[in-house]
């Protein structure tokens, strides 16, 4: 076992933050490139930012999430995409500390560096075989794929009486063909390609039910009684995403505010935008809600680690709480840089300026799956209502 001196929370939050010149310089060129920068990515590894959610014993820090939150804040406000691909490796890291302990060993013995990419989509179906399944399938959303070393991937297994059972499974990069497909309109640099599976074959001690998993019901012996993972898998993950999409808000107020002093508002009075009443309203308005983003994010950090540390079962009602912070901080978001964007005049759409990649990369955040606003906010709604939820994610 490492013996690994942990940094204290601060000390993880200075670190971060330190890196928040090298992401922004960064962000134009790995945009184009539809990857991670290396450098950013190799400043990382060397804080440990990579680390914070991989076990003790191979080196980790075991994070809770509220250092999270605050890493994760510095992250967004250097660049969207740097602080969403963080966010999915330290999910993944999480959820690979669920499987059965020699698994941990295989991805993290020799190095615990090792990246996962991954998605919880079951979009391959899997037949069982001696000794594991064969799996045939495409995954996409794969997002740091380039400078990972394993793939989480999800699939259906057929059942003899001819159902299906989603199963999640771990598979080395080398093993699975990667597709160079991501050409989108935001969140260009986290390389979020398609990976492929034709009859893929996985050994059984690296495949594991979701089901079990979605009741706490995980694999691994030695992580049972370490307190991050006494935790749903929501609320775990929305924990983990959440502080970067506070840190994008609070990236386009500073891209904004930089840009302000001495622009005027063409075809107006306004020589000097600050003395527009105008803009003192949308400037304020965005403020309350990068507040209220914030509010969201600590709350569910805390809550996520007050009931990891006192081992405590999770109400339905709590798992819906952990979507809808993240979907309401995902709209507080949207709005707010929206207002930035509105305000900050036609000389903005060149991709010189940052604000029109932020505008790009909160738009493609928000239309994720588990942080859709609208999503998350009819399921809790549900939840309130009395009524059982109508999606297994909680």
């Amino acid at each position: 076992m490492h013996t690994t001196e942990i940094p204290q929370r601060a000390e993880m939050l200075r670190r971060a933050t330190d890196l928040v010149p090298l992401i922004r310089d960064r962000a134009p060129g790995a945009e184009h490139l539809r990857r991670m920068d290396d450098d950013v990515v190799n400043a990382l590894i060397e804080t440990g930012i990579l680390k914070m959610r991989v076990p003790v014993r191979y080196g980790g820090f075991e994070s809770d999430t509220r250092g999270l939150v605050d890493v994760g804040i510095q992250l967004g406000r250097g660049d969207g995409a740097v602080g969403f691909t963080v966010a999915l490796w330290w999910i993944t890291s999480w959820i690979v500390g669920l499987f059965p302990d020699p698994v941990q060993d295989e991805v993290w013995g020799s190095d615990p560096d090792v990246l996962v990419c991954g998605t919880l989509a079951p979009t391959g179906m899997a037949t069982a075989v001696d000794g594991g399944i064969l799996v045939n399938g495409r995954w996409a959303f794969n997002s740091g794929a380039a400078h990972s070393q394993w793939k989480m991937l999800s699939a259906v297994l057929t059942t003899p009486d001819g159902g299906g059972e989603p199963v999640m499974a771990l598979v080395p990069i080398k093993d699975i063909q990667v597709v160079d497909d991501w050409h989108v309109a935001g969140l260009r640099a986290t390389g979020s390609v398609s990976m492929v599976a034709d009859n893929l074959f996985i050994p059984q001690d690296r495949v594991i039910a979701i089901a079990p998993l979605m009741m706490q019901q995980y694999a691994s012996k030695l992580n049972a009684d370490r307190p991050i993972y006494r935790c749903p898998m929501i609320p775990a993950a929305s924990a983990s995403t959440i502080g970067k999409v506070a840190g994008l808000m609070m990236n386009a107020r500073e891209a904004f505010f930089e840009r302000l002093p001495g622009r005027g508002i063409t075809y107006s009075g306004y020589g000097d935008q600050r003395e527009a009443p105008r803009t003192h309203h949308q400037v304020a308005e965005a403020a309350m809600k990068i507040d209220e983003a914030e509010f969201h994010a600590y709350r569910l950090a805390d809550l996520v680690d007050a009931k990891c540390a006192g081992g405590e079962t999770w109400s339905v009602t709590e798992r819906a709480l952990a979507r809808v912070a993240m979907g309401r901080v995902c709209q507080l978001a949207h709005d707010a840089i929206g207002i930035y964007n509105t305000a900050s005049g036609g000389s903005s759409i060149f991709e010189s300026v940052p604000i029109q990649r932020i505008v790009r990369d909160m738009e493609a955040i928000n239309l994720h799956a588990l942080n859709h606003p609208n999503t998350n906010m009819e399921l809790y709604g549900r939840v309130l209502c009395g009524l059982e939820p109508d999606s297994p994610y909680l």
